[in-house]
Formats: C-alpha cells, sequence, structure tokens
C-alpha cells in the first residue's frame, strides 16, 4: 500500500509542476523535493548533499559526452542539402516499387537515422524535401506525411540514439549493446511501414500517380553518388562501433570530423552555419542533460522511499506474473503519451520502472528497446507527439489531421512492440553475436 501511495504521490506532484506550465527540469527537480521535503521529512540541508550528490555524478559520466557530438552532426546535416541528395537518389531506387516515391521517406529517415539519433531531427530533415516533392506529385497525403511521423521516430531506434545513450547512463547499461539491440527492431519498424504502403497503393491504386518517368540500371548506378556521403558517414559511425574498433563516445567525435569534412568537400561550409549550429547544439544539449541530471536526482529519490524494492513486493502480493506487469505498465506509457513528450515519461519513470524490471526477470537491453518503442510512440501521439508539431510546421495541416494520418503507423508500431515481446531474439540477437560470441 505505502509504494501505491508514493507512486501516486509522485505522479500528482509530476502532473502538477508541469500541468502548470513549469520547465521540465524544475518541475522534475520540484517532484524530488516535495518527496523528501514532505513524505520523507529530511532537512534542508541532507537534501541539499543528496541534490549535489547526484546531479553531480550524473553530469560526471564519460558516456554522456556523445549526445552533443551527435547532435552537432544532425544539426550540420539538416543545415545542408543531404536530404535533397537523399531523395534524388533514392528515387531510382524505390520508382519500381508498389507505392514507389513514398518509400523515400521510409528509406531516408532509416538512412539518417544511422547518423543522426533524434527523431525531431530525422523528421525534419527528410521532410522538408520529401514532402513537398510528394504533394506536387500527387501522393496520398495521408501515406504521405503519415510515413514520414513514423519514419522520423526511427531517429531513437536506429542507432546511433540518443535516447539509448540517456537511457545506458541512468541505468549502467552498456550504451555499445543497446546500440545493437536497436538495429533489428529498427530494420522491423521500416519494413513493416514499407510493407503497409505495398499493400495500400495495391489496394488503392488511386492513392499513387501515374510514374512520370522510368530510371534506368545507369541511372540507379549514378544516383549512388548521392547516396555516397550519407554511406560513408553510416560506416563510419556504425561500423566503428560495430567493428569494435572505437566506443560510442569516439564514434561520435569521428562522425562529426566526418561530417565537418564532408560539409566543406561538398562546399557548403560557411562560418556562419558552423557557428548558428554550434549554437543550437549547445542550448539543445543544455535543455536535454538539465533534465538528466535532474532525472538522476528523481531516482535518488526514488531509492530513499525504497520504491522499486516496495513495488516488485507489490507486484509479488498480487499474483501479477512479468508478462502481466508488462502489458499494465505499456498500456500506462500509451496513457502518459496523451500527456507528457516521451523523452518526459522516460526519466521521470524510468528510476521507478526499471528495478521492478529487472526484478521480474527482464533483461535490461531489452526493456531499453521497449522502452525506447514506448518513446517513439509518444512522438506520434497527440496532442503532444513532437513529429506531429514538425510535420505540422513542414505542410501548415491541422494536427487533429496530421493525427489521423498517422494512426495507422502508430498500429504497426504497437505490432512491433508485440513481436520484440513474443520474439525477445529479434533484441537480443545482435549484441549477442557482437559482444558475447
Amino acid at each position: 500500500m505505502e509504494a501505491l501511495i508514493n507512486t501516486g504521490l509522485i505522479l500528482l506532484f509530476v502532473f502538477i509542476y508541469l500541468g502548470l506550465g513549469v520547465w521540465i527540469f524544475a518541475g522534475v527537480l520540484l517532484v524530488g523535493l516535495s518527496m523528501l521535503m514532505f513524505q520523507m521529512g529530511l532537512p534542508i540541508g541532507r537534501i541539499g548533499a543528496i541534490v549535489k550528490g547526484t546531479m553531480w555524478a550524473s553530469a560526471d559520466s564519460w558516456e554522456i559526452s556523445a549526445v552533443p557530438l551527435f547532435m552537432w552532426m544532425g544539426d550540420l546535416i539538416f543545415r545542408t542539402d543531404i536530404s535533397r541528395r537523399l531523395f534524388r537518389g533514392l528515387s531510382p531506387w524505390v520508382n519500381f516499387l508498389p507505392g514507389r516515391l513514398v518509400h523515400t521517406n521510409v528509406l531516408g529517415c532509416t538512412l539518417f537515422a544511422a547518423i543522426c539519433g533524434s527523431s525531431v531531427a530525422t523528421t525534419a530533415t527528410i521532410g522538408k524535401i520529401t514532402i513537398k516533392e510528394l504533394l506536387a506529385r500527387g501522393y496520398d497525403n495521408n501515406l504521405t506525411v503519415g510515413s514520414l511521423a513514423a519514419s522520423g521516430a526511427l531517429g531513437i531506434m536506429i542507432p546511433p540514439s540518443i535516447v539509448m545513450i540517456i537511457y545506458g547512463v541512468m541505468t549502467n547499461t552498456s550504451i555499445a549493446r543497446l546500440f545493437a539491440a536497436g538495429f533489428l527492431p529498427g530494420i522491423l519498424c521500416a519494413a513493416l511501414y514499407a510493407a503497409y504502403i505495398v499493400v495500400v497503393s495495391l489496394i488503392r491504386p488511386s492513392k499513387i500517380p501515374v510514374a512520370p518517368q522510368r530510371y534506368t540500371h545507369a541511372d540507379r548506378m549514378r544516383s549512388l553518388g548521392d547516396l555516397l556521403p550519407i554511406f560513408i558517414l553510416i560506416v563510419v559511425v556504425l561500423g566503428g562501433i560495430y567493428g569494435g574498433i572505437c566506443t560510442p563516445n569516439e564514434a561520435a567525435a569521428l562522425g562529426l570530423a566526418a561530417t565537418i569534412i564532408m560539409v566543406i568537400l561538398t562546399r557548403q561550409f560557411t562560418w556562419k552555419m558552423f557557428k548558428e549550429s554550434m549554437f543550437s547544439t549547445v542550448c539543445l544539449t543544455s535543455m536535454l542533460l538539465t533534465i538528466v541530471v535532474t532525472a538522476a536526482f528523481m531516482s535518488a529519490t526514488i531509492s530513499y522511499l525504497h520504491l522499486p524494492q516496495q513495488a516488485a513486493e507489490t507486484v509479488k502480493r498480487l499474483n501479477v506474473g512479468p508478462y502481466e506487469f508488462l502489458i499494465i505498465l505499456g498500456a500506462f506509457y500509451i496513457f502518459l503519451g496523451l500527456f507528457l513528450e516521451g523523452v518526459t515519461i522516460f526519466v521521470t519513470t524510468l528510476p521507478l520502472a526499471f528495478p521492478v524490471m529487472v526484478q521480474l526477470g527482464f533483461d535490461p537491453v531489452w526493456f531499453g528497446i521497449f522502452l525506447v518503442i514506448a518513446v517513439e510512440l509518444g512522438c506520434m501521439h497527440p496532442p503532444v507527439g513532437v513529429n506531429i508539431y514538425v510535420l505540422q510546421g513542414l505542410t501548415g495541416q491541422s494536427v487533429s489531421r496530421l493525427a489521423v494520418a498517422s494512426i495507422p503507423f502508430c498500429l504497426l508500431l504497437y505490432l512491433s512492440c508485440i513481436m520484440i515481446t513474443v520474439w525477445p531474439q529479434i533484441v537480443l540477437w545482435l549484441p549477442h553475436i557482437l559482444y558475447d560470441g
């Protein structure tokens, strides 16, 4: 009963503070302070020592240094013509498929996600070209914007993923293993989206306009030149990590260096671009990492309350099985996704959910991918789905219309979540092959 009361109080404080419009990091900090002061009655001096110790320990993590590097990579690429090159390079390869150029949304986001790590950056970078091109050519609006909203969310599933880095730091889980674990589920999601586009285009041919041109084998070979920069970056970042050549942090540094060289060689580099991208990265990184360090304090608060142990005991007394509890937790995340942004849900619930799930026997790496899918759903769910708002800015369409367009792809994401639960080796096979031999 005590666990339920404390959990209820934490959620109540979260909704109160964030509902009042308090900044996320301040809201998370206030939740922890409120619980330590009012529920445990700790003196101010003791609380101050806890805040100082936990937040410094979290900020001093070497692994988290990869976050600003990957974010800077994505921002630099966003300011180049990489999205136009991707669309031009992919078009000859997908034009023969049912659904034709709509597949550039899925493949473009999948490739860009392999060097970026952010769903917002992936959606914005790919969408600024494909949305205009596809709608101008007469492709169905719902299929176009829905596929982009879903595929853009792959930015946090396919490694390198900023969310996975945060999860690894908060739970002391290997980031390299998390990156490997996210690869196959990300490809699975992309395959489901592509299959849906094929089925819809076969059932409703009117949604896809008549092909204005046919591409030859020579056209496809020439298009590889447009895809070469993105392939080089993927090899540098993911090849370095999976090949055991470098750590995720070192891969991020190499990827950033390769990105700067690529921008210079393609004659798109300017000092104005460089300074603007650096300033944008500093602002975004400061916002994100401030949330992470305050979440570390929230984690310490939950530990002081002994909530993980109490919650695990409550689950056992209720005779709820591990997978039954997983279903309840999944439904809870869907509910929170209606009100809170994905990363906020992640950092506020992880300190309680992670210890309970590990005690119930779930693999930490597998649970990390499960949570990433939950955050992906948060990116697509109105009223706070960030990808929906990115698309609103790109298209000028209403949030409700964009949300309706994303519903079929949301359902496919739910299906992928069920599949990795029924067949957990989809997540765990690649980390085992790469790191366990």
